[in-house]
Parts: C-alpha cells; sequence; structure tokens
C-alpha cells in the first residue's frame, strides 16, 4: 500500500512537471527568406483510363447518362513527359485524385507532379484548384519549396482510352 501511494506522488509530481515544462509552440522570430526564383516548366501528361486514371468512388445516380458522370471521384497516376509522343522521355509522374462535381466535366484537382530526373530529381509541385484558365500551385518540396503558382494547361489529345495534356507551369520559389 505504501509503496503504491509512493509511486502515484512520483507520477503526479513528473506529470505536472512535463505539463508545466511542455508548450505546443516556439519563440517568434524574424523570417529571412532566400531571394525568390521564377522556374517555367513545359511537359506533357499521358493517360491511360482504366490504366493510369481509375473510377474510385461514382454516386448512384441513374439518369445520369454522361461520358464524365456527376460526383465521381478519379484516381490518377501518369507520367509526365517532354512530348506529345508517346516514346518521349519520362521526366516524372503526376499523382492524385480528381473530383467531377459538375455536369460539364468541371473537376476539381488535387494533384502533386513529381520530378524524377535531371535538375528537379526528387522535387515535387503541389496543385489543389479548379480547373480552367489554370490550376493553381500551393506548394513544393524540394528544389520547390515555398513554390506559388499557376499551371496553364491545353489538352492535346482526348479519346476513350488517351488523354494527353501539355502544361505550361510558371513557378515562384526559393
Amino acid at each position: 500500500m505504501r509503496g503504491t501511494l509512493m509511486l502515484s506522488w512520483i507520477l503526479i509530481i513528473c506529470l505536472s512537471q512535463v505539463a508545466v515544462q511542455s508548450q505546443y509552440y516556439s519563440k517568434s522570430r524574424p523570417y529571412h527568406p532566400r531571394p525568390p526564383k521564377v522556374t517555367n516548366l513545359h511537359f506533357f501528361m499521358h493517360e491511360h483510363t482504366g490504366v493510369t486514371a481509375v473510377v474510385v468512388a461514382q454516386a448512384n445516380i441513374t439518369s445520369n447518362n454522361s461520358s464524365v458522370p456527376f460526383a465521381t471521384l478519379v484516381a490518377v497516376n501518369d507520367p509526365l513527359r517532354t512530348g506529345p509522343e508517346p516514346d518521349s522521355e519520362v521526366i516524372g509522374n503526376v499523382q492524385g485524385i480528381s473530383l467531377l462535381a459538375g455536369s460539364n466535366a468541371s473537376s476539381t484537382q488535387y494533384i502533386e507532379f513529381g520530378f524524377n530526373t535531371g535538375k528537379f530529381n526528387g522535387s515535387s509541385l503541389s496543385v489543389f484548384s479548379r480547373g480552367e484558365p489554370g490550376l493553381a500551385v500551393v506548394g513544393g518540396r524540394g528544389r520547390f519549396m515555398m513554390a506559388k503558382g499557376i499551371a496553364l494547361f491545353n489538352p492535346i489529345l482526348i479519346n476513350a482510352t488517351n488523354v494527353i495534356i501539355e502544361f505550361n507551369v510558371t513557378v515562384i520559389h526559393h
């Protein structure tokens, strides 16, 4: 009994010290950013329906006979290439989800352009935006740390099995 009481007091004292010593934030300090850089990127996304873009959820609406039905969630993992040709060099990939939420095939994109060759190997750009005229770049990793910008796109080919989209991306980063 005495040992249990002593252990209880030790635990209470230790826990009270932890609560007094811990904070969820640190002292604020001035921010000294590196000079910003502007980078322009040009690449092509190659999508193959059912292979690199798959419907993962869809609303059960019987009157929905559109080719891109309302309330459809699509997962994508598409290669990024230097050109529109299927055999052009792969420089990375785009991964994420697309939510088709409009009757006119409008969508909201939650995607990341990841690069795995050249100067930007290991870097990525995060995009979170609704369609046209471009997608908002809202962040990045690696060489694109603290990125912001715009990803303008132009569909080159859209058919039942393939989609090729040209991207011109302007990014401001540190």
